[in-house]
């Protein structure tokens, strides 16, 4: 049996684990219990009805939060040339071609974020092993493989979240630091829940979103009540 720590337990005693709370009093509750001597990071997981292992029911997106995430993110971008320029002005941590890639062979995975421009995905696609399990591929849909390079920089540095089904359904995603303040995590929510549920697939039957929880780092989870933030 999984030993409960002080906090844990008087968590344990103030919420309902089978009440599903409103938005803002759920945030009250996670921002009250974050008493680490860290800012925690706020995380949402949210259930689907779905089964990624069919091509048809793949969910995957990313969105801009509103606030932020209060996160510094680490941006490695391949390009050439003047678009190379262009991403290290933007604030990009790694820049490079066939020397990046070979960097990221020899296991240097130090990045967050990797931003390709067209012409580099043959030297991209080498690594397809190695970024593709980091959910770290670059990807038209995602905005990150595009001739803007500085604009996608730019917005990973600045609070867009990537999201993507697990096997098992689940979403999650940090959005936003415990220090934030009540509006801003819950428009942050409430603009993540929105992004996943506008990408259902078109193979999603029945329920699609069946359960969402929200947390800090090292607090309880709080589910929360689904119509309040759709």
């Amino acid at each position: 049996m999984v030993k409960l720590t002080k906090k844990q337990k008087v968590a344990a005693d103030v919420i309902d684990r089978e009440k599903f709370y409103p938005l803002d009093e759920a945030v009250e509750f996670i921002k009250s219990n974050a008493t680490s001597k860290f800012d925690e990071t706020v995380e949402i997981a949210m259930n689907l009805g779905v089964d990624p292992r069919h091509s048809d029911q793949m969910v995957r997106g990313v969105i801009q939060l509103p606030n932020g995430t209060g996160k510094s993110v680490r941006v490695a971008v391949f390009a050439r040339g003047d678009k190379a320029e262009e991403a290290t002005k933007a604030g990009a941590d790694l820049v490079g071609a066939e020397d990046l890639m070979e960097k990221i062979q020899a296991g240097e995975m130090n990045f967050d974020r990797c931003i390709a421009t067209p012409d580099m995905m043959a030297v991209v696609g080498r690594l397809g092993k190695v970024l593709g399990p980091r959910g770290l591929m670059p990807n038209p849909k995602l905005g990150t493989v595009t001739p803007n390079v500085a604009d996608a920089v730019k917005a990973a540095k600045g609070g867009q979240v990537e999201f993507r089904a697990e096997k098992s359904g689940i979403v999650h995603a940090g959005l936003g630091k415990s220090s934030f303040t009540n509006e801003a995590l819950s428009e942050n929510i409430k603009a993540f829940v929105g992004a996943v549920a506008k990408s259902k697939p078109s193979g999603a039957k029945g329920t699609f979103i069946k359960k969402i929880a929200v947390s800090s780092t090292m607090g309880p989870g709080v589910k929360l009540e689904i119509s309040d933030v759709i």
